[in-house]
């Protein structure tokens, strides 16, 4: 549902929900996930607890919406990206730009989301392992279609199964994004999308 076609009431629910979820981003990222209650968000947030729990359950609930609606957002757009043209190459090198740009934008969440990862029981207890991997792999589908439709059309190559070659990129982009991610200056993310994909395109084998 559309914003402009929600209710006043129905909006300043949305707009109360948004500020708790920002609210709770900040404080598990400064503090991490454990070290924070459910009075600390409120508090932030400027709502009464028991206002703040009329839209959660519990922590847990609160830490799962927030990060399966921020995957949501990130296949959102990254599937705009490579839908934006019907050239083969010019999809993977959307992929690659669009990836580090939602990547860079939501750094908070995405650190936040693998420092909890490492405690792997808390994960599987609220369900997002296998709610996250079923997102991911949806996308690894729609993305492996380019590489599909690229060695249909005698652009690519028939190297490998195209699901496997979206998880290849997929894991290359990764790769450069965690180097910068742990020394911006060091390792900056490539501006030119095909300095990665032409890990793909040209190998590492001269001619």
């Amino acid at each position: 549902m559309k914003v402009e076609k929600l209710s006043r009431r129905e909006r300043e629910k949305l707009r109360q929900r948004e500020e708790m979820l920002a609210a709770a981003i900040e404080l598990f990222s400064e503090k991490g996930y454990h070290n924070v209650s459910m009075h600390e968000i409120a508090k932030k947030a400027e709502f009464a607890i028991g206002t703040i729990y009329k839209f959660f359950k519990n922590k847990e609930d609160l830490y799962k919406s927030l990060i399966v609606e921020q995957a949501d957002m990130f296949h959102e757009a990254l599937t705009k990206a490579i839908e934006e043209t019907d050239d083969e190459i010019e999809k993977l090198r959307n992929y690659v730009k669009t990836k580090s740009a939602v990547f860079k934008d939501n750094i908070s969440v995405i650190r936040l989301y693998f420092a909890e990862t490492r405690g792997a029981s808390f994960n599987i207890k609220a369900g997002l392992d296998c709610e996250i991997r079923e997102r991911y792999g949806k996308f690894m589908h729609t993305l492996a279609l380019i590489f599909e439709s690229g060695i249909k059309n005698k652009r690519f190559r028939k190297i490998g199964r195209p699901y496997d070659l979206a998880v290849a990129l997929d894991n290359v982009c990764n790769g450069f994004l965690f180097l910068w991610l742990e020394a911006p200056e060091q390792n900056p993310y490539p501006k030119n999308p095909d300095v990665i994909l032409n890990i793909f395109f040209k190998g590492l084998i001269g001619p």
